[in-house]
């Protein structure tokens, strides 16, 4: 296909480029992606892994296309689509989930956990497998990043560094986290709690904390800590005191 090609095509110009990111061979898309993942993690193990996962769901390949396209044409940063691939730190963060979520949805949970958990030591990410992200979501950066376990994420988000789709901790029953509409953009260091909704095209501002609904279409800003009665929540165990 022709992002495979694109991307052998960098790597002859450039011939250190496959030795600096630790590539090994590859001829088709399975085996590119299980190659980027040998190279940014450092274990076969895990590039063999996302290799058999795009062999075996036709529908990755199409889908991390798409949010290659997608990244390179937001992101601003030359060398198009095959220096995404390769550079990216927050489309490998997406890609990583997207593997992790294929094995999620196969019923390989705790290979779902470890693959999350080492890769988000290698890209700086915490992505739950069972989230539920859509076509072409554009990470800016990457780093920091938190999606928790039932966030469902449209298709088309954009979200910088530093951001939280988490729980309040006070929530019980089966959905605690948010629900991102199609085309919102959240801002670097945003956080976004409980089962709330994000509606479709929304901003959320840099550093806002939002813990209530957002209308379509709509900017919100700011946060401001204020005290709102007694605490609610406690890990410390009973009889301490704390």
């Amino acid at each position: 296909m022709q992002l495979v090609q694109e991307v052998k095509d960098m790597l002859e110009e450039t011939p250190q480029l496959a030795a600096v990111l630790s590539l090994p061979p590859f001829e088709d898309f399975a085996g590119l992606m299980g190659a980027l993942f040998t190279g940014l993690t450092g274990n076969a193990a895990i590039g063999e892994i996302a290799r058999r996962a795009y062999q075996d769901n036709p529908a990755l390949e199409p889908l991390t296309t798409y949010d290659v396209t997608e990244t390179a044409r937001r992101n601003f940063e030359p060398g198009g689509p095959p220096a995404v691939l390769l550079f990216a730190r927050g489309l490998h963060a997406v890609t990583a989930h997207r593997v992790a979520h294929h094995l999620w949805t196969q019923g390989e949970t705790t290979l779902a956990l470890a693959l999350k958990s080492t890769c988000g030591r290698a890209l700086g990410t915490d992505i739950h497998p069972a989230a539920q992200i859509g076509a072409g979501l554009w990470l800016d950066h990457g780093l920091g990043v938190v999606i928790g376990e039932t966030c469902v994420i449209e298709a088309d988000v954009s979200i910088w560094h530093n951001v939280t789709l988490g729980s309040t901790l006070g929530e019980g029953g089966a959905l605690r986290h948010p629900h991102i509409g199609q085309g919102a953009v959240i801002g670097a260091g945003a956080t976004v709690l409980g089962h709330i909704h994000v509606g479709a095209g929304a901003n959320i501002a840099a550093g806002a904390i939002v813990l209530a609904d957002v209308p379509a279409q709509t900017l919100v800003t700011g946060h401001k800590a204020q005290a709102r009665g007694a605490a609610r929540i406690s890990f410390a165990p009973k009889g301490t005191g704390a």
